[in-house]
């Protein structure tokens, strides 16, 4: 079954949960490292699951795993055996997992609201080189080497029980219809294809995000089309372009505007001026029907978002 489209018969926006790696930062969290958060599911899992339960407070329908950047290659290099690091991977799932679960015994936190989804996330080949090449598309490496860097990761999300694949940030096409590929071997499986996009109309390494969602309208296993990590004024536009091309849900969640440098591990540029989530009301109407945050965006973005959300439910 569609996770995405059944929640959708449920409510008219999906609140997606917001910036992980920031949250992590601001409770003490060191980053600094080529494994990102995932280096935090070595060292401090239960600060994942806090940050996890933090957002589904704040309204958010999805969680989103901190496997963005965890690989069995990227583990096996810390001089962890294979097993553990797909154990590893699976973990990011059981912590979403545990958290969404903790919080949905509540009863006042199941009123007027559907159950929140897991989505597991997939980054980019780029993601694990740790070099800013997860923005531009600029890797070399073949089709089949980037199914077999994504397969084992991608397995292991699988058996772990994520509701939905989240493949995300993908700076290019190429890899979205690799990763596509990939997903045939997982038949029950559905997922959305999220772009990380250089301006209103292209995709980082340069296709036309209307190309990109023409191409995966006939793809079965997709559930949504979208674009992620992408300043907030190009994405008006490239919801529109995606809606002209795609009969499927429209996802985004955009980073506060600034821009990331690889080199420095920093944020460099002014986030946007105002919060992303007075851009809800926009996207909506422009026809995002599952909207959220990335980079060093807050829950109190997301809770922004949800209250938008149930506006619209009193309305109906």
């Amino acid at each position: 079954m569609n996770p995405i489209d059944n929640i959708l018969k449920e409510q008219p926006l999906v609140v997606l949960d917001g910036a992980l790696a920031s949250e992590l930062e601001a409770i003490g969290c060191n980053l600094n490292d080529d494994l990102w958060s995932a280096q935090i599911m070595i060292e401090q899992p239960e600060s994942i699951k806090q940050i996890h339960l933090k957002y589904f407070k704040a309204g958010a329908d999805v969680a989103i795993t901190a496997s963005y950047q965890a690989s069995v290659e990227g583990f096996m290099n810390r001089g962890l055996t294979e097993r553990e690091s797909i154990e590893l991977i699976k973990k990011s799932v059981y912590l979403a997992a545990e958290a969404r679960d903790e919080f949905w015994e509540e009863a006042g936190n199941r009123l007027n609201r559907s159950k929140p989804l897991v989505a597991a996330s997939v980054g980019p080949y780029g993601a694990v080189l740790a070099d800013g090449s997860e923005y531009s598309g600029n890797y070399t490496i073949s089709e089949e080497g980037l199914k077999d860097f994504h397969r084992p990761r991608m397995k292991a999300l699988v058996e772990a029980g994520a509701d939905v694949i989240a493949c995300e940030t993908l700076p290019s096409f190429s890899e979205a219809k690799v990763l596509v590929s990939l997903l045939k071997e997982f038949p029950q499986v559905y997922a959305w294809m999220s772009f990380s996009a250089k301006d209103h109309f292209h995709i980082s390494e340069g296709h036309s995000i209307a190309d990109c969602a023409k191409w995966l309208d006939s793809c079965s296993q997709i559930a949504a089309i979208g674009v992620n990590c992408t300043k907030p004024q190009y994405i008006s536009s490239l919801v529109q372009q995606i809606s002209e091309n795609t009969s499927k849900p429209i996802l985004i969640y955009p980073n506060s505007g600034e821009e990331y440098v690889a080199q420095t591990n920093s944020w460099k540029g002014e986030a946007d001026d105002l919060s992303i989530a007075t851009y809800t009301e926009k996207w909506f109407e422009t026809g995002a029907r599952l909207i959220g945050g990335c980079c060093r965006t807050t829950p109190y973005d997301i809770q922004i978002m949800s209250d938008y959300k149930h506006k619209m439910c009193q309305e109906e």
